[in-house]
């Protein structure tokens, strides 16, 4: 599958989120988002106007606001949301996974939330309030939360899985 190919396909199948994607189509429709939320924010900046950058330099800190005017990246970011969901859906059901897999990082963001609410609150763990049990879990929980997306890139870059699966058939094996 080429570029071409995978970027056609993705958008046939705008929101279908059964059967199986191969890595190629998956991995040139990433591609295709990256180059054209770049090509978007060009658009953005030649037809209005540069993005505005405001910098603060403190005695302690540097901090640096960055805010774009125009709408083009987000109506592209907008339009292709979908289909890039779709595709790593399908992907997941390529390597034998449920696409749920692709949403494990943030399950464990809602998961360390909900933890912090019950237990000690957001404000007591900002605070460095948080201590014994609460504080070792929750450690552990933030180290989870910074593997888990490395998880689902692994994930999303394995082989497919030879044969028919419960979601399909292989995508190398169905002529196209």
């Amino acid at each position: 599958m080429n570029f071409k190919t995978a970027v056609k396909t993705c958008f046939s199948k705008y929101v279908t989120f059964s059967g199986r994607a191969s890595r190629p189509e998956y991995w040139w429709f990433f591609l295709f988002g990256i180059l054209g939320s770049v090509i978007a924010g060009i658009l953005d900046g030649v037809l209005f106007g540069a993005a505005t950058v405001q910098t603060e330099v403190t005695d302690t800190s540097v901090s640096a606001t960055a805010v774009s005017t125009g709408p083009i990246a987000s109506i592209f970011s907008l339009a292709i949301l979908l289909p890039q969901l779709s595709v790593g859906w399908r992907r997941m059901h390529d390597t034998g996974r449920s696409g749920l897999y692709l949403f494990y990082p943030l399950l464990v963001m809602i998961g360390i939330g909900i933890f912090l609410a019950l237990f000690g609150g957001i404000g007591a763990a900002e605070s460095g309030a948080v201590a014994g049990p609460v504080a070792i879990i929750t450690v552990l929980a933030i180290i989870v939360l910074a593997v888990s997306p490395l998880i689902v890139l692994w994930w999303l870059t394995r082989p497919s899985q030879s044969g028919q699966n419960e979601y399909g058939p292989n995508p190398h094996e169905v002529s196209q």
